[in-house]
């Protein structure tokens, strides 16, 4: 059988195969030994900002996995638009393998850098990926959610009460940002930040929704706290504050319809959490797979054990399915079809259901190891348990995919009826 969970070579093309070979050597030669070697890592360094070391980012520079989405003229890497969905799926599950919050931090990067390759001007562009590709370190961050209502984001809550609380206000020729944005991926160590703020307070959240480009140095900007996350922790999550933060006209990329706008960043997004999610999955198995069949228990092999074959085959059986609705999901977004946008909630809210059992039986399998840091296991269950609140939580989730698929009856969930 092919390895489970992952398409099979024969169902890729040329490219993708290309980059899943690539994304592998480094998550075995480089990721997966610095976990293992590193198990406390991620709870004792006191700085958020030195946990992962320079040189993983630095090797993912090398083989050219940090620069997916940028333009080939700025010396990105360019992927096939037909597929460019599927492709960040199959590249995204491989990096999740080795740890899904250094996936993080480069899947923030791809995803901005789709957004300003559609929305930002040429020079725009020429001047934040030439200072993007200079430096292996830098990340990108896209701050969305507030500390009130993060789930308008996501329904959306189209009502003016439901508004975002940051506000960005037109003064002689710049633009004035005030607000607070929490839970923000790459939020504590980022260097650029796309920042959605209310423009127009008397109308509804996606007529009244903009967006702009933000450097860390930019006065009027800080970072106020890393947030401790129970999993993903390699990827610093952080709360910034806006205060009288003056940025330029040419930094706004979209005005008054940046949640639409921002589709071309949304619906990907959603496939590659999906990924993330079918990486940790992936993971859990095969270091479940290989510990029960060499571990003796009861005077044989564990995997000869029923009740422990039945769960090992439960854990494929889910791995699979995930796999196959982020595919429908993928193909779907890259051809542009109707139902992509309730697929991708669907394979959202499935993946981060079922690869957290997969995980719960990986840490039962193991017996007392699964819950020793030193073994591995249990940060898989930790990882996985994050995806219930991954752009969006499984039930705000949940709720759109109703409204996608019962648009005339599902409820508005906020106004009137």
């Amino acid at each position: 059988m092919d390895r489970v969970g992952q398409i099979p070579d024969r169902q890729l093309s040329d490219e993708q195969r290309m980059m899943r070979e690539t994304c592998r050597r480094y998550v075995d030669a480089v990721v997966r030994p610095f976990i293992a070697d590193n198990r406390e890592r991620e709870w004792t360094l006191t700085d958020p900002a030195h946990r992962l070391p320079p040189g993983i980012l630095e090797e993912a520079d090398k083989a050219g996995i940090r620069v997916l989405g940028v333009p080939e003229e700025y010396g990105g890497v360019r992927l096939d638009p037909a597929t460019e969905a599927q492709t960040f799926a199959v590249i995204a599950t491989e990096i999740s393998r080795g740890d899904t919050g250094l996936a993080d931090k480069l899947v923030q990067n791809w995803k901005i850098a789709v957004l300003l390759r559609a929305l930002a001007p040429a020079h725009l562009q020429a001047q934040l990926f030439g200072a993007y590709m200079s430096d292996p370190q830098y990340l990108m961050a896209h701050c969305l959610t507030e500390p009130r209502g993060a789930s308008d984001r996501w329904l959306p809550y189209n009502v003016p009460e439901a508004a975002m609380q940051t506000r960005a206000v037109h003064e002689d020729g710049y633009w004035r940002i005030d607000g607070r944005k929490q839970f923000i991926s790459n939020g504590y160590d980022a260097s650029l930040y796309i920042v959605y703020a209310n423009t127009n307070p008397s109308v509804g959240m996606l007529e009244g929704t903009s967006s702009f480009v933000v450097p860390r140095d930019t006065p009027g900007l800080e970072v106020t706290r890393c947030n401790e996350t129970i999993g993903g922790r390699y990827m610093n999550n952080g709360e910034i504050v806006f205060d009288d933060c003056r940025v330029p006209d040419d930094h706004l990329l979209a005005r008054d319809d940046a949640l639409r706008s921002a589709g071309v960043y949304f619906r990907p997004g959603k496939i590659i959490v999906a990924a993330k999610n079918l990486g940790v999955g992936i993971a859990a198995f095969e270091d479940t797979a290989a510990f029960v069949q060499e571990r003796v228990q009861g005077g044989k092999v564990l995997i000869k054990h029923q009740a422990v074959a039945l769960r090992l085959a439960a854990m494929a059986t889910k791995l699979e399915a995930v796999s196959a609705l982020l595919q429908r999901a993928a193909v779907a977004v890259d051809h542009g079809d109707p139902d992509a946008g309730a697929l991708c909630d669907m394979v959202k809210v499935f993946a981060s259901q079922e690869i957290l059992s997969v995980c719960q039986h990986a840490v039962e399998l193991h017996g007392g190891y699964g819950a020793m840091l030193e073994v591995g296991i249990e940060k898989y269950l930790r990882d996985a348990s994050v995806f219930l609140h991954s752009d969006a939580t499984s039930d705000v989730a949940s709720f759109k995919i109703v409204k996608e698929l019962f648009p005339a009856t599902a409820g508005v969930y906020a106004g009137s009826e």
